[in-house]
């Protein structure tokens, strides 16, 4: 799967390949760690939804139950967990619920 430069909804990312080809390809990336089971991250996910409809930030989600390997390298302890990268460095990370505002302060910062 070829990942887009910039994607109008939020991607899966159904492999740990499909993560890295993100993260080492995109200027902005912002990576949603989630659970199906996890009440604060449907909290989330409208939030993220809309990051994704209104800039040109790649946003990518990680379903932890799917991909345990990458969320365990990742250092992922507890969802939500929001990583920021730019130019493939990780530059920021969050955990818990955020405010949009919040998430698109830390996104200004790294264009």
């Amino acid at each position: 799967m070829s990942i887009p430069d910039e994607a109008a909804s939020p991607v899966h990312f159904e492999s740990e390949g499909e993560f890295s080809e993100a993260v080492a390809t995109g200027d902005r990336v912002l990576v949603d760690y989630h659970a199906d089971w996890c009440g604060p991250c449907k909290m989330l996910e409208p939030t993220v939804e809309e990051i994704a409809e209104e800039t040109d930030v790649l946003v990518g989600k990680v379903d932890i139950d799917e991909l345990q390997t990458l969320a365990r390298d990742e250092g992922i302890r507890s969802v939500p967990t929001l990583q920021f990268y730019a130019d493939g460095e990780e530059v920021e990370r969050l955990i818990g619920v955020q405010e949009k505002d919040e998430i698109l302060e830390i996104l200004s910062r790294f264009k």
